[in-house]
């Protein structure tokens, strides 16, 4: 058995210059299945991103997607890259196995929870409120900051990262606080504000569509006192005030408070994204 790549047309190439392939896996010339490589550029070494890796049911369980993978890498390396990233759904025992297998680790996930009918209330002395037109500027630019600094500890270079996070928030809050569907609000405690959050619906996987938690933050000098835990009950009520069934949202697994209170709070993942340098 000789398992190969074969394109199945040319490079597409896109004027930042990221670029996009894909291949048939083949065995002794015989297409078994197929997968996509991308190219995403960037100061510091290119990105590469395996997309989709597909192995026919009938010869699965062969060494067929490990070979793939591996060539898959090769392909990477001389296109300049210097990580490749993966995806991985939670129900795909067989992918994950073989992600780790081949050195790759859990970077971030998603996770989705079905709301319950009635989300619990706020505790006592908590309250929420629609974030005002005149806070909304200065919250825009210190959470497309923090945005940036996340994407920069997952290797996006400084500059390539901030228009990142720009052009994200331009896409999702296109009319600030006007923007269909965006809910955005404190939690205010004691008259103070202690944290906020940003849900608004989305479809996060093909044909899953959520009220999704874009943002949620807890101001640092308010941490480590359950305001995390009062604003994702905020985000269940507003996501089933908005007519959603569940809600979703993305988190970096280094953050493990986070990962751990969404745990406690019955979210489930649904894909885990995996990095592996080259």
């Amino acid at each position: 058995m000789t398992t190969t790549l074969r394109p199945t047309g040319p490079i597409q190439s896109g004027a930042d210059g990221a670029q996009r392939r894909a291949y048939d896996v083949c065995d002794n010339g015989r297409p078994v299945g197929s997968v996509t490589l991308v190219l995403e550029p960037g100061a510091g070494g290119a990105t590469g991103v395996v997309k989709d890796l597909r192995i026919d049911e009938a010869v699965r369980r062969r060494g067929r997607g490990t070979v793939a993978a591996l060539a898959a890498e090769e392909i990477l390396r001389g296109w300049g890259c210097s990580q490749v990233w993966t995806e991985a759904a939670a129900g795909d025992p067989a992918g994950q196995r073989l992600a780790a297998a081949l050195g790759y680790t859990e970077n971030s996930r998603h996770m989705v929870k079905t709301l319950p009918e009635q989300p619990a209330a706020l505790a006592d002395g908590l309250t929420a409120r629609p974030m005002r037109p005149e806070e909304f500027a200065a919250w825009k630019d210190g959470a497309v900051a923090a945005y940036a600094e996340s994407l920069v500890t997952r290797r996006v270079p400084r500059e390539a990262a901030l228009e990142a996070a720009r052009a994200s928030y331009a896409r999702h809050l296109p009319d600030g606080l006007a923007t269909e569907g965006a809910r955005l609000e404190h939690l205010i405690h004691e008259g103070g504000t202690v944290g906020y959050v940003w849900v608004a619906p989305f479809e996060m996987h093909p044909g899953l569509r959520v009220g999704y938690v874009f943002d949620v933050e807890v101001r640092e000098e308010a941490r480590g006192r359950g305001y995390g835990r009062a604003l994702m009950l905020r985000a269940e009520h507003i996501a089933l005030a908005a007519g959603e069934r569940k809600i979703g949202l993305h988190v970096v697994t280094a953050n493990t408070p986070a990962v751990r209170l969404y745990e406690t709070l019955g979210y489930a993942p649904t894909k885990f994204h995996l990095v592996k340098p080259l």
